[in-house]
């Protein structure tokens, strides 16, 4: 089966790249799916330690002046960020060998990403079974319309539209609203069953309980200049991250009648090349769109599959420079197949 294969920015499309074949893909990188409970241990304990040692230091750093204390912010934010991310490769399966490991691992970290675990692990799971389809958006996605869509709403409906995909919006208000609003419910899965409730309920209280006690010790004030920053950064960097995976420019979408799982997976996600240390700490969940195909690969052995299959270094390969262009992207031209602008939208995208 040939696909389409094409770059956000970046040189010509390789031969290898050209040739590859998602379903053969996905029978090769089976051998990659088996997880280290000692690796994935260390890899824990390298990211949990540190966390914990930074906000100690913060908490008793602000009485030398809160300067200090900020400075190192963006450092605990960035391990916060690889906890967030170690407990998405729990929601996989992908962390630990046996599914129940993976589940008490990642509710525990859940408490502290103040992200209800099972909540969250199924809108993700939607989000991966339907990525690229343009009849099952609206979970677990940034919301996306087509240019057709767009034109077709009312002068509010576009105005509301055009604020929720502003950058300042996109990364900053609606982390900050997702991370310590919205994930306080099971919002989207009120219905679907008392077990996102209790997983709501029990997180919002362990999470609570934990800031209660660092209230008692520090006083509220201390303890919300270092959390709610660093959960902040956190979430926003998160966010970013999610958004350079599938919003680019030659990103692969289709009507389900022409959808196909395994094409969207490969074409629809990006591959991230960021330097270290920030590949460390994002646990490689640049190479995107390796893990949309094999979601049961642990994070530390995503790069031994860039090494078996170079190819896969070059498709929709961004760098961090690279991810600008992506941010003012905004509509889905079902014409031309691909994100534009509002105003290359309305400068005739149609026509």
């Amino acid at each position: 089966m040939k696909i389409d294969v094409t770059f956000a920015q970046g040189p010509a499309i390789g031969e290898g790249a050209a040739a590859l074949d998602p379903r053969k893909l996905v029978s090769e990188l089976r051998p990659f799916t088996k997880a280290d409970t000692g690796r994935s241990v260390w890899e824990l304990a390298v990211t949990l330690v540190p966390f914990f040692a930074l906000i100690m230091v913060m908490l008793l750093a602000i009485d030398a002046g809160y300067y200090i204390a900020l400075a190192l912010t963006p450092l605990a934010g960035l391990f916060l960020l690889r906890t967030f991310i170690i407990q998405h490769d729990c929601g996989h399966g992908a962390f630990l060998p046996k599914r129940s490991g993976n589940d008490w691992v990642g509710r525990a970290l859940g408490v502290l990403t103040f992200t209800p675990y099972d909540c969250w692990r199924r809108s993700h799971t939607l989000h991966h079974a339907n990525t690229g389809n343009l009849d099952a958006r609206g979970f677990g996605d940034v919301d996306t319309l087509t240019v057709r869509e767009f034109h077709t709403r009312s002068r509010m409906q576009r105005m509301l539209y055009r604020a929720y995909r502003h950058p300042i919006i996109l990364f900053g208000i609606g982390p900050a609203y997702l991370f310590i609003l919205r994930h306080r419910l099971p919002v989207g899965l009120m219905k679907e069953g008392a077990q996102y409730w209790v997983s709501s309920i029990a997180t919002n209280l362990a999470t609570a309980a934990i800031l209660g006690c660092l209230i008692l010790f520090f006083g509220i004030g201390t303890t919300l200049l270092v959390v709610v920053p660093t959960l902040l950064i956190a979430a926003s960097s998160g966010v970013w991250l999610f958004y350079i995976q599938h919003q680019f420019e030659h990103a692969h979408w289709d009507r389900r009648a022409d959808w196909s799982f395994h094409d969207a997976a490969l074409n629809g996600s990006s591959y991230l090349d960021l330097p270290q240390p920030l590949r460390w700490f994002t646990a490689n969940i640049g190479v995107h769109h390796v893990h949309h195909l094999a979601s049961r690969i642990p994070f530390y052995r995503l790069t031994e599959v860039l090494t078996a299959h170079p190819e896969l270094r070059v498709l929709n390969r961004f760098t961090a420079i690279q991810t600008l262009r992506p941010l003012i992207l905004t509509l889905w031209d079902e014409d031309r197949r691909k994100l534009v602008t509002f105003r290359e939208a309305a400068n005739g995208s149609l026509s």
